[in-house]
This record gives C-alpha cells, sequence and structure tokens, in this order.
C-alpha cells in the first residue's frame, strides 16, 4: 500500500502562482511514475503532469506545458506541481496518483485539493 497525502490548494487570481505537494508513505520503494490529476465541475478527471520515480523524466499535458513544473523530492518521498502562470481554466480539485511496480496503471490516489483561480 501508498499512502499519498496532498497539500498546498488555495484560492489565487489569474496569472498568480500555486505549489502543490504531495507526500508519500508505506510502500514507496515500489513506486514507478507519480503524477497530478484535476477534476472540473462537471468534468472528467484529466491527467496533467507525471513523472518516472527512477529517471525523474517529466512529461506535461499539451494545456499545461510551459506553465506548471513537476519536480521530485527522493529524501523526502515528495512530488510537487508547481503552477504559474494560473488560468481560470485551471480550477478544479487536484489528485496525486502512483502507478506502482504492482500495477498497471495509477493504482493509489490522494484525497484531493482544491485549486480556484479567479478572473
Amino acid at each position: 500500500q501508498v499512502q499519498l497525502v496532498e497539500s498546498g490548494g488555495g484560492l489565487v487570481q489569474a496569472g498568480g502562482s500555486l505549489r502543490l505537494s504531495c507526500a508519500a508513505s508505506g510502500r514507496t520503494f515500489s513506486i514507478v511514475t507519480m503524477g497530478w490529476f484535476r477534476q472540473a465541475p462537471g468534468k472528467e478527471r484529466e491527467f496533467v503532469a507525471g513523472i518516472v520515480w527512477s529517471t525523474v523524466s517529466p512529461y506535461y499535458a499539451d494545456s499545461v506545458k510551459g506553465r506548471f513544473t513537476i519536480s521530485r523530492d527522493n529524501a523526502k518521498n515528495t512530488v510537487y506541481l508547481q503552477m504559474n502562470s494560473l488560468k481560470p481554466e485551471d480550477t478544479a480539485v487536484y489528485y496525486c496518483a502512483v502507478k506502482d511496480r504492482f500495477g498497471g496503471t495509477y493504482n493509489y490516489w490522494g484525497q484531493g485539493t482544491q485549486v480556484t483561480v479567479s478572473s
């Protein structure tokens, strides 16, 4: 089992910045990829960014490229999502997720943190 705790959401004006954190605990040795997803009201959950644990290789959805940066602190088993130049359409609940070596998809999820961007 892997447990995930997110933090860092909040209310920000358009053009502002926020940094989300996701701390992993438990069977962290099994982590293959950590990712961020988001779900806006009335919409399906969508992928935002991910990072391969062993190579620290990041990848992003087209909608956030150049604005968001995913990074990792290996010593703390924590992943960050730095969000700059925020837009109202970035408003959503953001979820951290883990894909481990025992599952074929993201199989552990955090509780979510609300990000609201006002215009």
